[in-house]
Order: C-alpha cells, then structure tokens, then sequence
C-alpha cells in the first residue's frame, strides 16, 4: 500500500521507528543537574586525566570536547553571520561612565537586548567585558535589571572597559521566545559568540583584551563561551564549575553536549578548554562548588600545566558564602580582570587603600529607563515572531 505522496506504508512506519529511537539516544545522552555523585564525579576526572599525558595528546582531546559541544548544540556548522544591525539609544551619563540600552541581531530578526556601559576617560582602545546574567530573580526586576548585576557592570567600565550586559533569552527584553525555547542553549550560546562580534565591531575596544564574567547560568555561559572562541582572552564563571553537576535549566543542559558517541566530559573539563587564556574559578561553600579547591581547580590546574601556564589560573573559594555574585566575589573578579585586562583598580579603591573596593561611585537604575524596546523604540517589524521561525534561523531547517 503506498501514501499519496508515494511512500510505502511500511517505510512510513519504519522511519517513525529510526526517529523514534534517535530521539531517545539523545535523550539519553544529555547530562543534566546532579547527574553525577560526587565520589562518581571525582572517578570520572580520573578517568579523563588517564587519556593525555602531553600537551598535544590534550589539545586532541580539546577538540574533540569542541566538536562535542558545538554538535550537540547544533551549531556545527554555524549559522551564517548576519549582519548586526545594531541599535544604540537613551545614552545616560554618570560620574565616570555612561550607560546605553543596545541591541544587535545575533540571527536575522533576532534580537540580543542589553545595556552598554563605557568609561567616560581611558587611553583607547578599552578592554571589553561582556557580563552574562544567570537566573537570578528579583520583584522588581531579576537578571540583568538586578542592583548586584548593574554594579559589577558600572564598576568594570569605571576601571576602563567597555561593559555589555545581556539579556539571557527569555528575560528582560528578550520577548520574542520563552527561556522554554526547545534550542535555548544553542541560542544563548550563539548569542554569546556575536556579542563577542559585536563588542569587536566597536573601534574603541581592544580585540586583544576581551574577558567575560558570569554567576550562575551566567557562569555557565562564561565558561562555555571560552570553551568554543579563543577571541575570549580572559573568563571568571563564578559559582559555576562543577564535575557532579551539569545545570539546573535547559539553557546550560538540555542539548547534548557533555556526551555523545564520540566525547564524554563535564563542566570541570569545559572551564579547561579556556588554557592557556587567563581563568578566575570562584566558589563557594554552600552550592554545588563546595568541591572546586580539591576537586575541579586541581584538574584545570593541570591542564594549564601542560601549557606551562599553571600561574593563569586561580581559585577564589568562600567557604561560608553561597550562589550569588556578591561583593567579596566582585572585588576577587575585579583584581583579576585588572590584572589580565590592564584595567585601574585605583579607579575603586577606598581612599584608604587597605585594599577593598568602593562601588559607591555607581548609580543603580530603575529598569524601565534600561529597557531597549519600548513605545519610544518599538522592536523592529522584521523580527521573528515564532519559536519555529527562530529554529530555522538558527538551524537552517
């Protein structure tokens, strides 16, 4: 018997079958929240480190973790690079830096929404730094719009640098899909490689100094960022770097990209495809970090070692902290990027000098004056309106 369209009946049910089971072989390979104990996890480094021995026996296995990501992702091959059409308005200007509500298009008519924060002074060109939030929630306004998150991105433009803070896909402006997205870790880390491009599009930013910070599902889409694009020169996830525990949402584990028929890995092992670049592990003793001094920092650490780098990487670790980005977390992330990114910690420093940081200089803003789209600047009428309209964009199918 054969179908309209000319498919025998039979076949039908035997390509239902295939896709049937293709969707449970990738089901089954997603590794997502506590998939590993700890005990598991602290084996399965073990078992990781037995595989290279040489610095060329790692960069092997790198690239094989690489092609593991960007596969599972779906972003191998990458979309095309559209063009960034950037839109930049409502510039506000503060004691020593200004703040601009930007958008450019990752994907065409796709929107990436966030705040642009700039130096007022500084020889150019600047460092760049982009500052990922994670799902951190607020009653008055969580991710990006968050007090703790304007802050950390006022104070790294009041020390020289030019400061992105985007949207994650689904929160604040980033309207045009749900954080429920089916590709939601493909589009935040697509997302992420062209805020890259965009930061590098600005003629005042150095494409030599170029860090990202992030707690959280922030950190996450740190050290993911700096796995995939060597343009990143330094990375700080903060509260993120786990072996035993792969992301709570979607957006960090719900494509496959920790294990597949050719790559195994962990979050740990990820942070590590950032050598020999500059890398700051902050951590803390009440989340799934609590491990990081014995566990995680000492794998990545020996990975840099094989580049001869092992003086690039830190760990910060407050044992009686716990998931958030606060300010003993800033003030560590602060002297790294300066370190690394040739940024002024004088700029921040109390007129004591007895080494802590004064982030009073920074006003914290309501975030409707934040917001990219509004009645003033509505979204344009070419963006996509549809989940499946931003699959294809981002897939090609």
């Amino acid at each position: 018997m054969l179908l309209s369209w000319g498919i025998p009946l039979f076949l039908v049910g035997f390509i239902c079958i295939i896709q049937g089971q293709e969707k449970e072989d990738r089901k089954a390979e997603l590794c997502q929240g506590y998939y590993l104990s700890e005990e598991a996890a602290k084996h399965q480094l073990d078992e990781f480190s037995r595989t290279y021995g040489t610095l060329a026996e790692w960069k092997a296995r790198a690239g094989r973790i690489r092609k593991g990501i960007l596969t599972g992702a779906g972003l191998l091959p990458p979309p095309d690079k559209c063009a960034l059409n950037p839109i930049i308005h409502s510039r506000r200007v503060y004691n020593d830096y200004t703040v601009e509500n930007v958008a450019f298009e990752s994907l065409p008519g796709f929107f990436v929404t966030g705040n642009m924060y700039r130096p007022l002074s500084g020889q150019k060109p600047l460092a760049g730094i982009l500052c990922p939030h994670g799902h951190f929630k607020q009653a008055n306004g969580g991710g990006r719009f968050r007090p703790d998150h304007q802050i950390r991105c006022a104070t790294l433009a009041r020390m020289g640098a030019v400061v992105l803070s985007y949207d994650m896909v689904g929160w604040g402006d980033s309207t045009q899909t749900t954080h429920d997205h089916p590709r939601v870790l493909a589009l935040q880390l697509w997302n992420s490689i062209r805020a890259v491009d965009f930061l590098l599009s600005l003629e005042e930013v150095d494409p030599k100094r170029l860090g990202v910070t992030g707690a959280s599902g922030g950190g996450t889409q740190t050290f993911l960022l700096a796995a995939v694009d060597d343009r990143v020169s330094v990375s700080v996830p903060v509260v993120m770097v786990s072996a035993h525990f792969f992301g709570g949402c979607d957006c960090e584990s719900g494509l496959p990209i920790h294990k597949s028929r050719f790559h195994v890995t962990n979050n740990a092992e990820i942070a590590a495809l950032a050598a020999p670049r500059p890398q700051l592990l902050i951590s803390c003793g009440k989340d799934w970090t609590k491990n990081t001094p014995e566990v995680e920092f000492p794998y990545i650490r020996n990975v840099y070692r094989l580049f001869g780098a092992q003086d690039r990487v830190e760990n910060i670790h407050l044992a009686e902290e716990g998931h958030d980005y606060g300010p003993l977390k800033r003030a560590g992330a602060y002297r790294f990027l300066a370190e690394h990114l040739r940024l002024s910690l004088e700029r921040i420093y109390k007129p004591e000098y007895d080494g802590s940081v004064d982030e009073s200089g920074v006003t914290v803003e309501e975030q409707e004056v934040m917001r990219v789209f509004n009645s003033h600047h509505p979204r344009h009428a070419h963006a996509l309106k549809s989940d499946e309209a931003i699959t294809r964009a981002l897939t090609g199918k």
